[in-house]
């Protein structure tokens, strides 16, 4: 069997490596230079078991305080974009608290799968990503954020997952590199299993891995579009008329994964969100935290990787301009400032924008589509990382007819 994959970032290199261990021919086909150059680049780096999607109850309510706040966690640029008011839409319906503990839920049974296999192939093929298992920190602005945290705690102490909730003394012997901001702050949750690592290292040493056993990665190859008779997938036409055959076609491709099935007529629920990312050096100073940080109001993230301090995180909805906006990458910057203010050398910050493959519900899309031949492994927004490798099984297990992981339903294309 030959597997035509589309797209080198995470998610694509995890579905070569997985189909590559049930016996198919793999192909990759990535636009870009190499792997990890787009969405996996510079994102948060945490394998975030703890993480929720996007739609929540208490998203409509501030959408509204943060209409033309340029700085905003989730900025919205309004215009005529019939994809985004479609998308809007779903969205919405997905910001119940009925909808959001089954969301939650969902991602939460995939990234501990995802997570699982990932820390195993890194051990197993001696990937150097800059890990660090100190545990993750979620941090809260006011006593009811915290009080609802205690379900998110439940629910990860039911999926066999440490995790307590800590008041701001607590958090503070937690983590001391804290103590500046902790005023700010009712409390945190405290996920010791939750870790973070350097997606685009781990990436670039699978995709190493997956080539020594086999699997041909084919850069700055484009596709044009998807060969398909009478109802069914043949392959792939590249740029420039080359005509790739293939028994099953992977999209792995992002957010672009929508334009490439446009023609065949269907309508993906993916839309482009925009994420920023800031990455300093520590440069010797001691104001660095040593866990992962996430501030669920403000919605960024902070990992370090080893002498490298990242802050990543917001979301931007303006279609495919990846222009990053002066102000919202400023406005990235200074958070992490305000959280360790030595926590780096902030005058050599290095400052990044890739846009992700967003779904209304935060769910990816795993499965088979009306196209037979044509597989989807894409829309993980922004959790690509802490479900790429879990994503991979599942879609494996998929293609081959066996026994899936866990339950595949949640994540299938035909939900929408």
């Amino acid at each position: 069997m030959r597997i035509v994959i589309i797209g080198a970032g995470v998610v694509g290199v995890a579905a070569a490596w997985a189909l590559r261990h049930t016996g198919a021919d793999i192909i990759v086909a990535e636009a870009r230079e190499g792997p990890a150059l787009e969405t996996s680049f510079a994102n948060g780096g945490h394998l975030a078991m703890a993480s929720g999607p996007w739609a929540a109850p208490d998203v409509p309510g501030k959408l509204l305080r943060w209409l033309g706040r340029e700085d905003a966690p989730l900025l919205v640029r309004l215009r005529w974009d019939p994809a985004l008011w479609r998308w809007g839409l779903k969205f919405l319906a997905n910001c119940t608290a009925s909808a959001y503990e089954e969301n939650a839920r969902a991602i939460g049974s995939l990234a501990q799968l995802s997570c699982t296999e990932t820390v195993r192939l890194r051990e197993e093929l001696s990937i150097s990503d800059d890990a660090s298992g100190e545990g993750v920190l979620t941090l809260y602005h006011n006593p009811w954020d915290l009080a609802a945290a205690e379900k998110k705690r439940d629910r990860l102490i039911a999926h066999g997952i440490a995790a307590e909730v800590l008041d701001p003394a607590a958090l503070v012997a937690r983590e001391p590199a804290l103590a500046s901001a902790v005023h700010r702050y009712a409390g945190a949750l405290f996920a010791a299993d939750g870790h973070t690592a350097d997606c685009r290292a781990f990436t670039l040493g699978l995709a190493a891995a997956a080539a020594q056993r086999g699997v041909l990665f084919r850069y700055r190859t484009r596709v044009a579009k998807l060969l398909v008779e009478r109802g069914r997938t043949l392959g792939v036409v590249l740029e420039g008329g080359e005509r790739v055959a293939a028994d099953a076609v992977v999209l792995a491709a992002g957010p672009w994964s929508v334009r490439l099935v446009a023609a065949l007529g269907l309508r993906l629920p993916i839309y482009p969100g925009k994420g920023y990312s800031v990455t300093v050096p520590i440069a010797g100073r001691n104001g660095a935290p040593r866990h992962g940080v996430i501030d669920e109001a403000q919605k960024i993230y902070i990992a370090r990787f080893g002498q490298r301090l990242r802050i990543a995180g917001t979301l931007e909805l303006a279609g495919f301009d990846p222009t990053p906006s002066p102000r919202r990458a400023s406005a990235t910057l200074e958070r992490l400032r305000a959280l360790f203010p030595d926590g780096g050398d902030f005058a050599r910050a290095e400052h990044w924008t890739g846009l992700r493959p967003m779904t209304p519900d935060g769910r990816p899309l795993i499965g088979a589509t009306p196209i037979r031949g044509l597989w989807l492994d894409t829309g993980h927004g922004p959790l690509g990382w802490t479900l790429a490798c879990g994503s991979a099984l599942l879609l494996a297990s998929l293609i081959t007819n066996s026994s899936p992981p866990i339950d595949p339903t949640p994540f299938s294309p035909s939900r929408f």
